[in-house]
């Protein structure tokens, strides 16, 4: 009875583009289902609140880009050196390097806004920060093209 196989004849594991469509409409896992698990697999849902702080962020990364782009046409260098050679290559380039590293980085943080980093911090607290550093960088490009404009 051991070695005997107990399963019936439609295995639901068999089935992935049903169970991905039937699980995104219907989620099972909303939080780990023990302490211990903290890994990306544990959560099949994520709050609404991570989607709309994910879209902020994206939508601000474009509006440092074109503000970066405006200042830099305005006689300003790019602070950044790894930014700056993409922008050196074709400001196209720059563009779309620096909102698809937002992309990548917003996507795996918000995949894992339930785990903790280094054990203590919540990661959803870490994209609040991105989200307030993001708010404070454009306040600050606003201000460089007043102080342009103004001169």
């Amino acid at each position: 009875m051991w070695g005997s196989e107990r399963r019936g004849a439609t295995d639901r594991r068999r089935r992935t583009l049903r169970s991905l469509f039937t699980g995104s409409f219907n989620p099972r896992r909303r939080g780990p289902r023990r302490v211990r698990d903290g890994s990306l697999t544990s959560t099949d849902w994520h709050e609404s609140q991570w989607l709309a702080i994910a879209l902020v962020i994206l939508l601000l990364s474009v509006a440092d880009a074109v503000l970066t782009l405006t200042l830099v046409q305005h006689g300003a260098l790019e602070a950044n050196p790894v930014m700056a050679t993409f922008l050196a290559l074709d400001p196209d380039v720059f563009v779309a390097f620096k909102i698809g590293l937002t992309a990548g980085g917003v996507v795996l943080l918000t995949l894992v806004a339930k785990v903790r980093a280094f054990g203590r911090l919540p990661v959803s607290a870490i994209l609040y920060m991105v989200l307030a550093a993001y708010v404070t960088l454009i306040a600050y490009e606003v201000w460089l093209l007043r102080t342009i404009a103004n001169s």
